[in-house]
């Protein structure tokens, strides 16, 4: 993906799996698309400073770390290294 392309949020596939990628104002980072907690695609949550709260129940993560931060979710989300380089979005899956 370019980077350009990517406002706030965006959901990329690698294979089977789903990627969803943030811009924050220090970068752009990754992580699993999926809430731990049930199915619900985290790239179509609201973003509040470096969280990203899932849509369908609520439970917040750290964008940077994966930590959970609010239930009912209890398990951290997965997150991918991310570089850019001349002007692309790199995601180490």
């Amino acid at each position: 993906m370019k980077e350009k392309e990517l406002m706030r949020t965006a959901m990329v596939r690698h294979r089977r799996k789903e990627i969803a990628v943030y811009r924050l104002s220090d970068g752009i980072y990754a992580t699993d698309n999926s809430c731990s907690h049930e199915y619900s695609p985290l790239c179509e949550g609201m973003i509040v400073d470096n969280n990203v709260y899932c849509p369908m129940h609520g439970s917040r993560f750290d964008i940077k770390t994966g930590a959970v931060l609010d239930l009912p979710a209890t398990s951290p989300i997965k997150t991918y290294q991310v570089k850019t380089e001349d002007g692309w979005i790199f995601v180490k899956v």
